[in-house]
């Protein structure tokens, strides 16, 4: 039981990390679309870090993927 407790709380973090993750990542978005509906160029900042979120958040995705499958498995 203490195994299936573990994944439920690790699973309950992960999806608040996704959730923190995709907040920061809209603002760089955000700034994003801004410059290009001005037709101006965005600044790489943003669009480094809307690169470095997006990969942060696949990965705890991924994460997450493999923690609920755990818990499958152990019915």
């Amino acid at each position: 039981m203490s195994k299936k407790r573990d994944l439920k709380k690790a699973i309950e973090e992960a999806e608040a990390e996704i959730e923190s993750l995709e907040k920061k990542r809209n603002r760089s978005q955000s700034a994003i679309l801004q410059a290009f509906l001005e037709h101006k160029s965005p600044d790489n900042a943003d669009a480094e870090y809307f690169r470095v979120y997006s990969q942060l958040i696949d990965l705890a995705r991924s994460n997450l993927r493999k923690l609920r499958s755990e818990l499958e498995a152990l019915g």
